[in-house]
């Protein structure tokens, strides 16, 4: 091992932070979970990713790949292993102005994304949140405020570059190593190391973006209504609803309707929106025409000791799930509760075009517990009832929003088609597994 870390040494010109490291602290830990590695690596090149990769195959110590740091699962640091923190390969270039044509570093935000594509006239359907990690996002699915009308992110992915378990950088396309064009979208940070992707991305207005909020005890009908609507509203609008939120009063809490129109009419999104502030009494109304760029959010950063505990499904059964999730929402100590609208672009890609397999549901809902430890477990008899009852009326989970990394948590994200050819890309690209700090799909 120290001959391997003398020539990591000599190979890498980024930052290689080891325990006792003044920013060591800050190193190990990611947004929702810390840890205690034996390296953090800190690339400045794809050449120190090869590096890296290589050191962690050489030692056979556990490797997790940090894009953002906001997954759920904390799989962005671990104890006793490698990280690959790739926070200076974030880059944001228009390479094809007529293509529209977009090449991200793999350590970049969606935040910056924004930002840079701002000044075009661009922008990609992405998630919702500035400091969440372009390649979790991407290679996990991609469900943001423009999901409707323009996909998943991963649809709008054309080309991607990574570092495989030998080290190797690979470029993959629909045409160049497809199968593994395939698996990256959807199947999660098993096959490598993205060091940048390529987005087609499209010429976009400011949007109607903000929120209605009703009271609480109008829930079953306002959101029954909402799920109604669309069904049948224009593409441009995407909608997310949340409610029992502890920070507003957990069962007593609004339920908000977050709306996003792609579009800068004011006619053609009031026709849009309006159907929804009918169902019920507004106590707030603040949605105004506002710079795409300005939807995303910046993350809350957890306390010390503060903890979640998060699941995830999808559903076609709107009515039946809804009513469970509103007569949970009323109990003493409800989960925080929240609802995205599908459909759309998403639904009409076939479920076996990509690793992401769930393009015909209807809705993803989550459903969060936050506190201390002792808390969560507390907490945990009652959530599992919940979901029992939801079981014969929901499919799947996704993976951005889930905090376990269980078997189960793996076949309910990929099905049983979707996993066996996953398992057989994972054996030609990775067969000894280097990439397991994810929800692992095993070499076959």
């Amino acid at each position: 091992m120290t001959a391997a870390l003398n020539t990591l040494r000599q190979n890498f010109g980024g930052d290689i932070i080891e325990p006792g490291a003044a920013e060591y602290a800050s190193a190990a830990r990611t947004l929702l979970a810390s840890g205690s590695p034996a390296l953090v690596l800190r690339p400045a090149s794809v050449r120190d990713v090869q590096a890296g990769v290589r050191y962690a195959a050489a030692t056979g110590l556990e490797l997790a790949v940090r894009g953002g740091g906001h997954a759920f699962a904390g799989f962005g640091t671990n104890d006793g292993g490698i990280v690959i923190d790739l926070r200076a390969l974030a880059d944001v270039e228009v390479i094809d102005k007529d293509r529209h044509l977009v090449r991200i570093g793999g350590g970049a935000t969606w935040g910056q994304v924004a930002t840079a594509l701002t000044p075009h006239g661009l922008a990609i359907s992405s998630g919702d949140t500035k400091g969440v990690g372009v390649g979790g996002l991407t290679l996990a699915g991609g469900i943001g405020w423009k999901v409707r009308k323009r996909g998943l992110a991963l649809d709008n992915l054309v080309a991607a570059e990574l570092v495989t378990a030998d080290g190797q950088l690979t470029r993959t396309t629909a045409e160049e190593n497809p199968d593994l064009f395939w698996a990256i979208r959807g199947g999660g940070g098993n096959f490598g190391v993205v060091t940048a992707f390529e987005f087609t991305a499209h010429p976009t207005t400011d949007l109607f973006f903000g929120r209605i909020a009703f009271p609480a005890h109008e829930a079953p009908t306002v959101l029954q209504g909402w799920a109604d609507h669309l069904r049948t509203a224009p593409e441009e609008l995407t909608s997310a609803a949340e409610f029992a939120n502890p920070f507003a009063g957990g069962p007593q809490a609004p339920v908000e309707i977050h709306v996003a129109y792609d579009g800068d009419d004011p006619d053609a999104a009031a026709r849009a929106i309006d159907p929804l502030r009918r169902l019920g009494t507004v106590l707030a109304d603040d949605v105004a025409l506002i710079p795409y760029e300005d939807t995303l959010v910046d993350g809350p950063t957890p306390p010390d000791g503060i903890h979640l505990l998060t699941r995830s499904a999808f559903t076609s059964s709107a009515p039946a799930v809804l009513g469970i999730l509103t007569e949970a929402a009323a109990t003493e100590r409800p989960p925080y509760i929240a609802v995205r609208s599908l459909g759309g672009a998403v639904s009409r890609v076939a479920p076996d075009a990509t690793a992401y397999a769930h393009r015909q549901a209807e809705l993803m809902f989550v459903t969060n517990v936050i506190g201390p430890r002792p808390a969560l477990d507390a907490a945990r008899p009652a959530l599992d009832t919940l979901w029992a009852s939801l079981a014969p009326h929901v499919t799947g989970a996704y993976a951005s929003f889930l905090t376990s990394a269980t078997d189960e948590d793996v076949a309910a994200i990929y099905p049983p088609a979707t996993h066996e050819r996953l398992a057989a890309i994972k054996q030609q690209y990775d067969p000894a597994n280097l990439f397991s700090r994810n929800h692992n799909i095993r070499p076959r």
